[in-house]
């Protein structure tokens, strides 16, 4: 009998049992307040006169008014390079114990990110508020004895101007609590290996040793974990070696396109949760099994803002135009796609995090991640947001029985003409030219602006199938294997060069 595990679980729903209804409208305007309470006396602060805005009776509307859209650049290049020069209280009260790296998608320096003990401590919070929602789960008690396999970026921090460094998973499991260390594999030692093939080689070494219940990480690099513990361990599937294995939790990119292949790794069905963790902070995490959306978290350091996701308010390279108008959550419609805005107690401010969500249900405040901005196509105005190209994708498997956990396109110039060129990860066997008509005519079904793009500028659809280790050494080429990484969807016309080279050369060696 689970002993141990009961008296977890019972705990769990005698929490969950005593937390009230809350109202996330009413949460995010008090978060507002505290943020901006905080951060008064800073130069950020002071600037933007955060002590008037206080007093303001429209506080939303008022922040909104006088402090403007940021990205990256614009708040390093105004703002956080004073803190790399040893300043305090620049955006945020003191200075930000870590750094996190971004993953970024781009190929280049890694933007970074500062991670205060405030968000430490948040992203701890809505860990704990994760765990509480467990009890909508039905799990049986023994699985809270069981040990959880945490796969993310190297938890060996690199020192940097008396600050520490890495990717915010590494980050986070650099601070688990120290009563969490023993449900925690790969363990502090493993983990702390810099070398992904390394740390991956050594899971599959040791995987017999623990009675894995749940795993959480990227589902890429979850998948390349799983697949190396099964060849290691000469085994069928996964759960021959792990067969309390239970949950996955997922997070970092949309686990749609990975489901198929990812359930070809299992010996039965275990339950699939999704959360949102970025590098800018804890963001949302599915609190109940009727949906696969995710709950934001509204009352945690945390405050929100949307754009509406529309071409009109999106450049070319993903940023905001100046005349985006930007909405409260009270103000935000199910089904609508929209650009995120975060303000944080990171010393991030109306902060654009590059991802595109849609409200499954507002009362709830639930979401879905729908894609990037910099992953928006509308070359030719074919109007493509990702989820449209997953959606695609999860055609071409169901109809031609195939796994396709990896893509990218660019709508290229070929003899003048614009085509859109698609590249797909898939180990079964299949013919470009079949893919491309189905895919062709699915988005002109699906998408009465790819149809109309068809009838004019867009001359057609080319699909090259390759190897999805493809994608993953592309991945390492750019050091970023086994981190919080997402695959460049839609490439621009010079990358795409580099990546159609790179391509040939490794599937041809």
């Amino acid at each position: 009998m689970a002993i141990i595990g009961n008296i977890i679980k019972g705990f769990i729903e005698v929490k969950d049992a005593l937390t009230f209804e809350t109202n996330p409208i009413e949460e995010q305007q008090q978060v507002l307040r505290q943020l901006l309470e905080k951060a008064k006396d800073t130069e950020f602060g002071k600037f933007y006169g955060f002590k008037e805005l206080l007093e303001s009776e429209d506080l939303e509307h008022s922040f909104a008014e006088r402090v403007p859209y940021f990205d990256y650049d614009s708040i390093q290049n105004n703002w956080w390079h004073k803190i790399h020069q040893q300043k305090k209280n620049i955006t945020w009260p003191g200075n930000p114990t870590y750094f996190a790296l971004s993953s970024g998608t781009t190929g280049k320096e890694s933007k970074r990110i500062p991670v205060t003990d405030d968000m430490v401590h948040a992203i701890r919070q809505a860990g704990i508020k994760q765990v509480f929602a467990l009890s909508n789960f039905d799990l049986p008690p023994d699985f809270f004895e069981k040990e959880i396999m945490m796969l993310g970026s190297s938890t060996d921090l690199t020192e940097r101007n008396q600050r520490l460094e890495g990717e915010i998973s590494g980050i986070s499991a650099s601070n688990i609590p120290s009563w969490f260390r023993g449900y925690y594999k790969p363990g502090q030692e493993i983990s702390k290996m810099e070398d992904w093939d390394e740390r991956v080689q050594k899971i599959a070494e040791n995987a017999h040793k623990w009675d894995i219940g749940a795993i959480s990480g990227i589902p890429s690099w979850i998948e390349l974990m799983l697949q190396k513990v099964i060849a290691y361990h000469d085994i069928k599937h996964i759960h021959e070696i792990w067969p309390n294995l239970q949950v996955y939790t997922s997070g970092g990119v949309a686990f749609g396109p990975y489901e198929k292949s990812f359930n070809a790794l299992m010996g039965k069905q275990i339950t699939i949760i999704d959360t949102y963790l970025a590098s800018e902070g804890f963001i949302a995490f599915q609190a109940r099994p009727e949906t696969t959306s995710m709950k934001l978290i509204t009352d945690n350091g945390i405050y929100f803002e949307f754009v509406p996701f529309h071409p009109d308010y999106i450049n070319p390279d993903g940023s905001l135009s100046p005349n985006a108008p930007v909405l409260t959550l009270s103000e935000v419609e199910d089904g609508k796609e929209y650009v995120l805005l975060i303000s944080t107690v990171s010393g991030t401010w109306r902060y654009v995090i590059g991802d595109t969500i849609e409200f499954t249900d507002i009362d709830k405040a639930e979401i879905k991640i729908t894609g990037r901005t910099k992953f928006f196509l509308n070359t030719v105005g074919s109007q493509l947001s990702v989820n449209k190209m997953d959606d695609a994708i999860k055609i071409l498997e169901d109809e031609f029985g195939i796994k396709i956990p990896e893509y990218t396109l660019c709508a290229k110039r070929i003899e003048g003409e614009f085509y859109h060129c698609w590249y797909l990860g898939t180990e079964d066997e299949a013919k470009g030219q079949d893919l491309a008509a189905r895919l062709d005519s699915y988005l002109k079904e699906a998408n009465k602006n790819y149809k109309v793009a068809r009838s004019k500028a867009l001359e057609g659809v080319e699909i090259t199938v390759v190897q999805p280790n493809v994608f993953y050494e592309w991945n390492a080429r750019n050091k970023k294997k086994g981190g919080q990484v997402k695959m460049e969807r839609v490439m621009g016309e010079e990358k795409f060069k580099e990546w159609e080279a790179f391509a040939q050369k490794i599937s041809t060696a």
